[in-house]
Order: C-alpha cells, then structure tokens, then sequence
C-alpha cells in the first residue's frame, strides 16, 4: 500500500474520491473503475497544496523503497546460499549421511550382500538419486567403520538380553571348509524370556587356528564366556558334536553338555550303509562321476569364457 495514504481516506460516500486529511478537499482516484485508480493525483495535491507534508511523503516513500530493496537483496542471497548448499555434498559426520550409512550396513550385514556393492555403478546411481548430497564412501569405510558400529549396537543389546537370562543353552561345534581350509568355532545361545518367548542368537564365531584339541577349545571357550559375562552356572546345557575333543574341552570347562541327537543318529546310519559293500561300491562310483562331471563342467566354462573373450 502506498504510502501517501497515510494524508488520505476513501470518500465513504463515493469510492471514486479522496479526502484529504488537511483541508479535507475531494481528489479524485483517477477513473471510474477499481482497475484505473492510481495515486499520482494524491500525490500531485501534496506537492501543490502541503508542501510539508509532501516532503515527508517524499521521505517516507524513500525508506520503503530501501526497506524493499534490502528485504529483496537479503532473499536474493538467502536463495543463492540454499541453492549453494544444496550442490554440496554430506561430509561424513552430518547427520543425513551417518543414517544412511547406517542402512546401507544394515542392507550389507542383513542381506550378506558384499562390501563391494558399495562400488557398483547401479547402486551408486540409485543412491545418489534418492539423496543427490550423499557421498558414497569406499568398502574400507564400511568394513572398518560402519561395521564395529553397528557391531556394538547389535552387541550392548543382546547383551541386556543375556543379563536377564536365568538359565541359557548352548549349542557348539567346529566347522571346516573346504574350499578355503578355514575352521570355525561357533556358538550359539537358546534361553526364555520374562514372557517365556524363546530367544536366540549367534554369540559368537572366530577361527580355530591350529590343532582342535581339547585344551584349545577349553581356552576358546573361556574367552567367548568371558567376553560376553556369562557366569558357568548360568549354563543349562552345552549341546555338542561326538567328537572327544569336544566332550573333553566342555568337561574340562566345567559345564554339562550332551551330543547332539542328530549327530549320533547320522553317525549310527552312515556306519550302518557303509558297512554294507553293495553299498559302499555304489557311493564310489558316484563319487567318481560326480567329480568327473564336474571336472567336464569346469572344461566347457573355461572353454566358453576363452570363446566368448575372443568374440568380444
């Protein structure tokens, strides 16, 4: 609104008309019509008939136009700023990008998805188009970073589980590969809750390095029970394998254990078949064919991949 109108009022008998609020003389808006009123006969019978007070319109009207003019300035640099901001990328620390680095472990760790998806192209691009500021960080990150965090999140939660656990079974064994001739001691935890729901999860998995004697499973176990607070006579039970370094190393620990009823079973039908020769002849001969079959495999993959290079 101009602000001339502060030495005027509409005419509240015609809104064609102007009163002056000085002489209280009748100026007219300019036209007939709303859409033709203008000020600038306002403004002349300022200049013409109070010279004083248009003068301080004079000034009045200046200080609008600076007041208008920093309020447009300073929204002028206020959208250069956000749209400066908006092409920088999250650094590592800014909350936005922990979040989704936080998901994307949990994508990695929940789906067993490699930690090289993270240099795929096709996820990189989708992630850049869900959150074109986020910087998608290297495998290391994740693997040395990401990972113990969200390790120890996964770990101070089960581990109020357990505190609250009375009585906890136990299941263990070592597992051998053999494609990389790697083995493994794991364990895992079965106990109810307060609202007697069953709970369980995988405490614990590390390498079992050297000889599988009963004295370097003892050790093993002593550190995973250790690490995870567990007191021995919160154990109910330890369910193992046959093996007599597995019931050697759960004694000598000190805990009750049994075999596995699965295991003994297994056992007791595999002595069974095999002690039949019909039998026994018919599994090396399958054996025989199966690695003849896969070697034939092998063969025709190789063979193909080099063709197919070639043709490339």
């Amino acid at each position: 609104m101009s602000v001339v109108w502060n030495y005027f009022q509409v005419s509240p008998s015609d809104f064609k008309l102007a009163i002056c609020n000085d002489c209280k003389a009748l100026v007219m808006r300019g036209g007939t019509k709303a859409s033709s009123f203008n000020t600038s006969n306002l403004i002349s019978h300022l200049r013409m008939k109070h010279s004083e007070r248009y003068a301080a319109f004079v000034e009045q009207n200046n200080e609008k136009k600076q007041q208008g003019q920093g309020a447009q300035k300073k929204n002028t640099q206020l959208m250069l700023k956000e749209s400066t901001e908006k092409k920088q990328k999250y650094n590592k620390d800014h909350p936005r990008a922990k979040a989704i680095n936080q998901k994307i472990m949990e994508c990695i760790a929940l789906d067993n998805q490699p930690f090289s998806i993270v240099q795929d192209a096709r996820f990189t691009k989708l992630v850049e188009f869900l959150e074109p500021r986020f910087a998608m960080p290297n495998r290391k990150y994740f693997s040395d970073v990401c990972l113990p965090e969200l390790y120890n999140v996964v770990y101070s939660h089960v581990e109020k589980l357990i505190a609250d656990a009375l009585s906890i079974s136990f299941t263990t064994d070592v597992w051998s590969s053999s494609v990389s001739h790697v083995s493994m001691l794991s364990m895992t935890a079965q106990w109810l809750d307060e609202d007697f729901e069953l709970k369980k999860c995988v405490l614990h998995s590390q390498k079992c390095r050297g000889s599988h004697t009963a004295e370097a499973i003892t050790c093993a176990f002593e550190g995973m029970f250790e690490m995870w607070k567990i007191p021995k006579e919160s154990v109910h039970v330890v369910v193992r394998v046959n093996a007599r370094n597995m019931a050697k190393a759960t004694s000598e620990f000190g805990v009750p254990s049994l075999p596995c009823m699965a295991h003994t079973l297994q056992l007791a039908v595999n002595e069974g078949a095999l002690s039949q020769h019909s039998i026994a002849d018919a599994l090396a001969m399958l054996r025989t064919q199966a690695a003849y079959v896969c070697t034939l495999k092998r063969f025709l993959f190789f063979h193909f991949t080099s063709s197919l290079k070639h043709c490339l």
